[in-house]
Protein backbone atom coordinates (compact mmCIF):
# COMPACT_ATOMS: atom_id res chain seq x y z
CA UNK A 1 0.00 0.00 0.00
CA UNK A 2 1.41 3.22 -1.07
CA UNK A 3 0.46 6.60 -0.12
CA UNK A 4 0.73 10.11 -1.86
CA UNK A 5 1.76 13.15 -0.20
CA UNK A 6 0.14 16.48 -1.99
CA UNK A 7 0.49 14.61 -5.68
CA UNK A 8 -1.64 15.43 -8.31
CA UNK A 9 -2.99 12.75 -10.71
CA UNK A 10 -1.69 12.22 -14.10
CA UNK A 11 -3.21 11.11 -16.89
CA UNK A 12 -2.26 7.26 -18.00
CA UNK A 13 0.12 6.84 -21.04
CA UNK A 14 -1.19 4.47 -23.71
CA UNK A 15 -0.14 1.30 -22.25
CA UNK A 16 0.21 2.27 -18.83
CA UNK A 17 -1.62 0.47 -16.47
CA UNK A 18 -3.48 2.87 -13.75
CA UNK A 19 -5.48 3.32 -10.64
CA UNK A 20 -7.43 6.26 -9.58
CA UNK A 21 -5.73 6.61 -6.03
CA UNK A 22 -8.00 6.59 -3.13
CA UNK A 23 -8.29 10.30 -1.98
CA UNK A 24 -9.35 10.59 1.75
CA UNK A 25 -11.65 13.58 2.63
CA UNK A 26 -13.78 11.76 5.55
CA UNK A 27 -12.07 13.00 8.61
CA UNK A 28 -13.75 10.02 10.66
CA UNK A 29 -11.86 7.50 7.74
CA UNK A 30 -8.53 9.43 7.94
CA UNK A 31 -8.91 8.53 12.26
CA UNK A 32 -9.91 4.99 11.79
CA UNK A 33 -6.83 4.53 9.28
CA UNK A 34 -4.40 6.50 12.18
CA UNK A 35 -3.62 3.04 14.31
CA UNK A 36 -0.31 1.16 14.19
CA UNK A 37 -2.08 -2.19 13.67
CA UNK A 38 -4.51 -0.86 10.77
CA UNK A 39 -1.46 0.64 9.07
CA UNK A 40 0.22 -2.41 9.14
CA UNK A 41 -2.55 -4.42 7.58
CA UNK A 42 -2.96 -2.07 4.65
CA UNK A 43 0.78 -2.74 3.99
CA UNK A 44 0.93 -6.47 4.34
CA UNK A 45 -1.70 -6.73 1.66
CA UNK A 46 0.05 -4.91 -0.26
CA UNK A 47 2.59 -7.43 -0.47
CA UNK A 48 0.67 -10.36 0.70
CA UNK A 49 -2.43 -9.62 -1.96
CA UNK A 50 -4.57 -11.18 0.03
CA UNK A 51 -4.94 -12.11 4.31
CA UNK A 52 -6.85 -14.40 6.62
CA UNK A 53 -7.23 -12.70 10.15
CA UNK A 54 -5.54 -15.61 11.21
CA UNK A 55 -2.37 -15.04 8.64
CA UNK A 56 -2.56 -11.59 9.89
CA UNK A 57 -1.79 -12.63 13.05
CA UNK A 58 1.26 -14.86 12.19
CA UNK A 59 2.57 -11.98 10.17
CA UNK A 60 2.63 -9.60 12.91
CA UNK A 61 2.31 -10.82 16.02
CA UNK A 62 -1.46 -9.56 16.96
CA UNK A 63 -4.10 -12.28 18.35
CA UNK A 64 -6.42 -13.20 15.03
CA UNK A 65 -9.63 -11.53 16.98
CA UNK A 66 -7.82 -8.00 16.90
CA UNK A 67 -6.42 -8.54 13.47
CA UNK A 68 -10.19 -9.99 12.68
CA UNK A 69 -11.34 -6.38 14.63
CA UNK A 70 -8.83 -4.19 12.57
CA UNK A 71 -9.75 -5.63 9.30
CA UNK A 72 -13.69 -5.16 9.66
CA UNK A 73 -13.07 -1.53 11.28
CA UNK A 74 -10.61 -0.71 8.04
CA UNK A 75 -13.67 -2.67 6.00
CA UNK A 76 -16.50 -0.30 7.04
CA UNK A 77 -14.77 2.86 6.51
CA UNK A 78 -13.79 1.36 2.77
CA UNK A 79 -10.16 0.40 2.78
CA UNK A 80 -10.62 -3.07 2.57
CA UNK A 81 -12.95 -5.84 1.70
CA UNK A 82 -13.80 -9.09 1.45
CA UNK A 83 -12.15 -11.48 -1.26
CA UNK A 84 -14.57 -14.20 -1.41
CA UNK A 85 -14.11 -17.73 0.45
CA UNK A 86 -13.50 -18.97 4.00
CA UNK A 87 -15.93 -18.23 7.06
CA UNK A 88 -14.92 -16.54 10.34
CA UNK A 89 -11.47 -15.48 10.85
CA UNK A 90 -10.60 -17.90 8.20
CA UNK A 91 -11.92 -15.31 5.23
CA UNK A 92 -9.50 -13.41 3.30
CA UNK A 93 -9.26 -9.94 2.38
CA UNK A 94 -8.29 -7.45 0.32
CA UNK A 95 -7.07 -3.77 -0.02
CA UNK A 96 -9.95 -1.46 -2.17
CA UNK A 97 -6.59 0.12 -3.66
CA UNK A 98 -3.13 -0.23 -3.33
CA UNK A 99 -2.61 3.91 -3.47
CA UNK A 100 -4.01 5.95 -1.24
CA UNK A 101 -4.04 9.97 -1.50
CA UNK A 102 -3.65 12.23 1.87
CA UNK A 103 -3.60 15.76 1.15
CA UNK A 104 -4.09 17.92 4.14
CA UNK A 105 -3.35 21.48 1.36
CA UNK A 106 -6.90 20.17 -0.60
CA UNK A 107 -9.20 19.74 1.85
CA UNK A 108 -12.22 22.16 1.93
CA UNK A 109 -13.34 20.99 6.00
CA UNK A 110 -10.72 22.43 8.47
CA UNK A 111 -11.12 19.04 10.64
CA UNK A 112 -10.38 17.26 7.53
CA UNK A 113 -7.28 19.31 6.63
CA UNK A 114 -6.19 18.78 10.62
CA UNK A 115 -6.70 14.86 10.47
CA UNK A 116 -4.92 14.66 7.07
CA UNK A 117 -1.63 16.35 8.13
CA UNK A 118 -1.85 14.15 11.68
CA UNK A 119 -2.31 10.94 9.42
CA UNK A 120 0.34 12.15 6.89
CA UNK A 121 2.68 12.23 9.71
CA UNK A 122 2.11 9.35 11.06
CA UNK A 123 2.47 7.66 7.63
CA UNK A 124 6.02 9.40 7.14
CA UNK A 125 6.97 8.82 11.06
CA UNK A 126 6.27 5.06 9.90
CA UNK A 127 8.38 4.75 7.05
CA UNK A 128 11.34 6.67 9.02
CA UNK A 129 11.53 4.43 11.52
CA UNK A 130 11.48 1.40 9.29
CA UNK A 131 14.65 3.21 7.28
CA UNK A 132 16.22 4.35 10.72
CA UNK A 133 16.22 0.10 12.38
CA UNK A 134 17.16 -0.98 8.56
CA UNK A 135 19.98 1.26 8.22
CA UNK A 136 21.15 1.96 11.36
CA UNK A 137 22.11 -1.88 12.03
CA UNK A 138 25.05 -3.54 10.21
CA UNK A 139 22.86 -7.10 9.29
CA UNK A 140 21.48 -7.63 6.01
CA UNK A 141 19.08 -10.32 4.51
CA UNK A 142 21.66 -12.62 2.70
CA UNK A 143 22.13 -11.70 -0.83
CA UNK A 144 20.64 -7.96 -0.71
CA UNK A 145 24.16 -6.35 1.34
CA UNK A 146 24.86 -4.17 -1.75
CA UNK A 147 21.06 -3.89 -3.39
CA UNK A 148 20.36 -2.52 0.44
CA UNK A 149 21.05 0.86 0.27
CA UNK A 150 19.97 4.84 0.46
CA UNK A 151 20.64 7.58 -1.94
CA UNK A 152 20.48 11.56 -1.34
CA UNK A 153 20.35 13.51 -4.62
CA UNK A 154 20.20 17.69 -4.81
CA UNK A 155 19.07 18.74 -8.56
CA UNK A 156 17.61 22.12 -9.60
CA UNK A 157 14.23 21.79 -10.69
CA UNK A 158 10.74 24.27 -11.53
CA UNK A 159 7.96 22.72 -9.58
CA UNK A 160 6.50 21.20 -12.99
CA UNK A 161 10.11 19.09 -13.59
CA UNK A 162 9.67 18.12 -9.64
CA UNK A 163 6.03 16.87 -10.44
CA UNK A 164 6.94 15.16 -13.82
CA UNK A 165 10.67 13.79 -11.71
CA UNK A 166 7.96 11.96 -9.35
CA UNK A 167 5.90 10.78 -11.81
CA UNK A 168 8.32 9.38 -13.63
CA UNK A 169 9.96 7.82 -10.77
CA UNK A 170 5.91 5.97 -9.74
CA UNK A 171 5.75 5.11 -13.69
CA UNK A 172 9.16 3.02 -13.04
CA UNK A 173 7.72 1.23 -9.57
CA UNK A 174 4.49 0.61 -11.66
CA UNK A 175 6.36 -1.99 -13.83
CA UNK A 176 6.52 -4.17 -10.63
CA UNK A 177 2.72 -4.09 -9.86
CA UNK A 178 0.50 -7.58 -9.56
CA UNK A 179 3.00 -9.39 -8.36
CA UNK A 180 2.22 -9.32 -4.78
CA UNK A 181 -1.27 -10.95 -6.67
CA UNK A 182 0.23 -13.11 -8.85
CA UNK A 183 3.36 -14.77 -7.79
CA UNK A 184 3.70 -16.63 -10.85
CA UNK A 185 5.37 -13.17 -12.07
CA UNK A 186 8.23 -12.84 -9.35
CA UNK A 187 11.75 -13.66 -10.36
CA UNK A 188 13.50 -16.36 -8.20
CA UNK A 189 15.04 -14.44 -5.13
CA UNK A 190 12.33 -11.63 -4.87
CA UNK A 191 10.96 -10.18 -1.75
CA UNK A 192 9.13 -7.49 -0.83
CA UNK A 193 11.07 -3.99 -1.10
CA UNK A 194 10.17 -0.70 0.47
CA UNK A 195 10.49 2.02 -1.87
CA UNK A 196 10.85 5.23 -0.33
CA UNK A 197 10.92 8.71 -1.80
CA UNK A 198 10.58 12.72 -0.91
CA UNK A 199 10.81 15.32 -3.40
CA UNK A 200 10.90 19.25 -2.15
CA UNK A 201 12.35 22.40 -2.45
CA UNK A 202 15.18 23.40 -0.19
CA UNK A 203 14.09 26.81 0.91
CA UNK A 204 16.91 27.49 2.90
CA UNK A 205 19.71 27.22 0.42
CA UNK A 206 17.74 29.16 -2.56
CA UNK A 207 19.47 31.87 -1.80
CA UNK A 208 22.57 30.08 -2.73
CA UNK A 209 22.09 29.73 -5.78
CA UNK A 210 19.70 30.76 -9.17
CA UNK A 211 19.58 31.04 -13.06
CA UNK A 212 22.92 31.79 -13.46
CA UNK A 213 24.26 29.14 -11.29
CA UNK A 214 25.39 25.60 -13.03
CA UNK A 215 22.47 23.51 -12.49
CA UNK A 216 25.01 20.66 -11.11
CA UNK A 217 23.34 17.86 -9.23
CA UNK A 218 25.35 16.14 -5.91
CA UNK A 219 24.31 12.88 -5.58
CA UNK A 220 25.20 10.32 -2.42
CA UNK A 221 24.95 6.88 -3.29
CA UNK A 222 25.75 4.56 0.54
CA UNK A 223 25.06 0.68 0.98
Amino acid sequence: MSSEQEQPGEAPEPGDTYEEPLSLTDPKAMRALAHPVRMALLELLSVAGTVTATQASEALGESPANCAFHLRTLAKYGFVKEAGGGRGRERPWAAVQRTIRISATEQTDPQAALEAEALGQLWRERWLDRARRVFGSSARVPGWERATQWRRSTVFLSPDEAMRLTQEVQHLIDRYQGREHDPSLRPVGALPVECTYFTFPLAELARLGGPQEPADSQSQDIS
